[in-house]
């Protein structure tokens, strides 16, 4: 929260600094991308929180990241208090790849990169689109986990 809504900026360094310990063996040309804001939320934070983690993860390991792959063709609203149902209905459509990222993508393995994980919802989005367009694998790093009473030991 304190990167997201604090601006603190310095701590997607730290964010990716943990991130890491849990990144697998992956293949050189693996790429990294954020899960992306629509323009008009970029405009009002200044910045995409999954694009800093994304850069520092991509630097710590060597590898590409490309925020411009994906793209979120519609504004949505903020999903903090909406159930996994809504999430999944409002979401679903927001995504997009951008023209000719077929190319940059196919038969690659993908670490797609966000904030909080939720409900998936977001997440299953993006992955569905990144896979339909010939990525191979997604694999999903989030620094936060929010897990609902079904989840709770």
């Amino acid at each position: 929260m304190r990167l997201k809504y604090g601006v603190r900026l310095g701590l997607a360094e730290l964010i990716a600094q943990h991130m890491q310990r849990f990144l697998p063996e992956v293949p050189k040309d693996t790429l990294i991308v954020p899960v992306p804001l629509h323009r008009w939320r970029l405009w009002s934070r200044g910045f995409n929180q999954s694009v800093l983690i994304g850069k520092a993860l991509a630097k710590r390991n060597s590898l590409e990241m490309h925020s411009k792959i994906l793209l979120r063709k519609s504004a949505t609203p903020p999903l903090r208090s909406m159930s996994a149902k809504k999430r999944r209905k409002i979401v679903g459509n927001a995504f997009r790849i951008s023209s000719g990222a077929e190319r940059q993508i196919a038969g690659k393995t993908i670490i797609l990169v966000d904030d909080v994980y939720t409900t998936g919802s977001t997440a299953n989005a993006c992955a569905k689109i990144l896979k339909g367009s010939g990525a191979t694998r997604v694999l999903v790093y989030c620094w936060a986990r929010v897990l609902t009473d079904y989840d709770k030991p």
